[in-house]
């Protein structure tokens, strides 16, 4: 099934950009009156009629809607921090897009060998892996912040999501989901404000007194859909941000007895989260 992707998309009509028009009709060789698949980043996948072929805007009629397009039953948002090597964390986000996320936030924290983190190239990645695993949604990627700040964003409400500290003004030019955009312009960095509870989970080697489980043992025990999970840096966290963490209301949790780099341990807790909730859902 081939995907394209569109930010303009008005009513019954949908443009493709520059980019897309050429891979259309310049690589797949489609032409007017052919049908085509364009996801528009938010869920939705759109069935449209080719109106007009040219090289650098595509423009179709949209003949068919399809809400909540490839989406998963739960909401992930996942703070790694950056790896030394950007290609293994770039491996790590193109891997999570396939199976389920909806936000990556890279934190940087005490460890981190990497303080500096560009996200442009990675948003690139993401809409390609999505429409490669068939995705209506493009999972969002934050701007790179201080782990402490995304540990204390959480705290101003116990186990819910944080409703005035995740909030960016947009950047000129910059494209946003219109479900991230408040009255006034606001970008909201999670479109789920809404006061829900949500799971605090942090992968950690935590010698404390408050035993580690696994993250299939908390899922299985909570109610609980909306989901942030902490992944530390070559170095793991310092043992101040863990202890900052368990203080936010954060829950250690392990990823079994093997000593995983940051990438496969991301991956392996975003594999666990899809399991438990898709794992009987075969192709």
């Amino acid at each position: 099934m081939e995907l394209f992707f569109s930010r303009d998309i008005d009513g019954s009509v949908c443009r493709l950009d520059a980019d897309e028009s050429a891979h259309c009709v310049k690589v797949l060789r489609h032409r007017e009156g052919d049908d085509i698949h364009v996801i528009d980043g938010e869920g939705t996948l759109y069935t449209c009629r080719i109106l007009s072929a040219s090289p650098k805007e595509v423009e179709a009629q949209v003949t068919g809607v399809e809400r909540d397009w490839g989406s998963h039953p739960y909401r992930l948002r996942m703070a790694v921090c950056p790896t030394k090597n950007t290609d293994r964390y770039e491996w790590f986000a193109e891997k999570a897009t396939e199976l389920g996320v909806d936000m990556i936030t890279p934190v940087i924290g005490d460890h981190s060998e990497r303080k500096v983190f560009k996200t442009e190239r990675l948003k690139r990645i993401l809409l390609s892996a999505s429409k490669q695993s068939l995705k209506g949604a493009v999972p969002q990627v934050d701007e790179a912040l201080p782990l402490r700040d995304l540990i204390q964003s959480y705290a101003s409400g116990e186990g819910t999501v944080p409703q005035n500290v995740l909030r960016t003004p947009p950047k000129q030019n910059a494209w946003v989901p219109p479900s991230y955009v408040a009255e006034g312009g606001t970008v909201l960095r999670d479109s789920t404000l809404t006061g829900k509870p949500v799971l605090k989970l942090i992968c950690c080697c935590y010698e404390g007194e408050e035993k580690r489980v696994s993250i299939g043992e908390v899922l299985a025990e909570s109610q609980v859909s909306e989901i942030v999970i902490l992944i530390g840096p070559e170095g793991d966290f310092s043992r101040e941000e863990v202890a900052l963490a368990l203080e936010c209301g954060f829950r250690p949790v392990h990823l079994g007895p093997s000593r995983l780099r940051t990438e496969t341990a991301a991956l392996a807790a975003v594999a666990a989260v899809y399991f438990h909730y898709c794992g009987d859902k075969g192709m």
